[in-house]
């Protein structure tokens, strides 16, 4: 009997079995080529890492990364691509490769770094799927790593700035986006009928992009005016995702959209409240420095001043007159 395989990933929403890119790669995967996955989804009572979803365990072995994932499956006999051909297969690789270097960075920047999708979709949804406190501090860590991210692969000469960046990675992206629908043409995979690991990849980073109703869409737009991209998404969706989304229904996508923007007031709210604590700590921490230095200066001061004996008091002598003059007034 086979070890068993569990997934460690992102959950979903708006749709989809997951929202994050690396780990619906992975899930599309594994139904496509049969691999008989558990999947845990992180929720706010997970205690493991995040910063390495997806991560696949079984018997003897923990995998993260979506492309070695992909190929532990493949040596347990879980092949997507066994009917490719040579060419096909490197046509595989450089299309993966493509979406790395041209889509990723404007994905990054669509979810993480444009201000109103962090805060309005990104911030919210992810801090729902983490512990308190964490769900304050973690997702703006990972922003800040998918903008260092962009910065060191695209923020090179000639675009030094950050608009410049924004301005190339976009037009990359759309580039990419061109590229990959006029490849996939009128066919329902990228290779024929089959899907393959090439199909995996595109829907993962193509499919939170389409279905995520972000407030800035500029990428999105693009992306909705190929008919054949979005078909190719809804397609897998419902061929091989449908059961395990059913259940959702309108009224019930209502209730969730509502309880997110809640959420959305929430978190921002708690997040203004730590600033505001952070400042006061500050300041406190501040003035309490300022006063123990004040004070050390005085205690320095006052041990390197000349010191003085202590001075005596004088001892007053009676005379026998003032002896007999005082014991006559102290008389009854």
């Amino acid at each position: 009997m086979a070890a068993p395989l569990e997934l460690s990933c992102w959950g979903g929403g708006w749709g989809l079995p997951s929202v994050h890119s690396e780990s619906l790669v992975v899930m599309a995967y594994a139904k496509f080529s049969g691999a008989p996955l558990k999947v845990n989804v992180i929720d706010n009572t997970w205690r493991g890492s995040r910063g390495d979803v997806p991560v696949l365990t079984s018997e003897d072995n923990t995998v993260s990364q979506p492309a070695k994932i992909l190929n532990f499956l493949r040596k347990q006999k879980y092949n997507a691509d066994y009917e490719l051909s040579a060419k096909q297969g490197a046509d595989t690789l450089a299309y993966i490769a493509l979406l790395e270097e041209k889509l990723l960075p404007a994905m990054l920047h669509t979810f993480w770094v444009e201000s109103d999708n962090y805060f309005s979709v990104t911030k919210p949804w992810f801090a729902s799927q983490i512990p308190f406190p964490l769900s304050l501090i973690l997702p703006g860590r990972m922003s800040k790593g998918a903008l260092n991210r962009i910065l060191l692969t695209r923020g090179e000469p000639p675009l030094y700035h950050l608009r410049e960046v924004e301005a190339q990675i976009y037009r990359d992206a759309k580039e990419c986006l061109n590229l990959l629908s006029n490849r996939l043409g009128t066919s329902q995979f990228f290779f024929g009928d089959t899907p393959s690991t090439l199909d995996a990849y595109v829907f993962g980073f193509l499919a939170p992009l389409y279905k995520v109703p972000f407030p800035k869409v500029q990428l999105q737009e693009h992306l909705k005016q190929l008919s054949n991209l979005c078909r190719f998404c809804d397609d897998i969706l419902n061929s091989y995702f449908r059961l395990s989304l059913e259940g959702i229904s309108p009224a019930g996508q209502e209730t969730v959209d509502a309880n997110l923007q809640k959420l959305t007031q929430l978190v921002n709210k708690e997040s203004n409240l730590i600033e505001k604590v952070k400042f006061t700590s500050i300041i406190i921490l501040y003035y309490m420095s300022r006063d123990a230095s004040a004070l050390l200066r005085m205690d320095d001061n006052l041990r390197q001043s000349p010191q003085l004996p202590p001075r005596k008091l004088p001892t007053l002598k009676l005379t026998p007159a003032d002896e007999e003059s005082n014991s006559l007034r102290l008389s009854p």
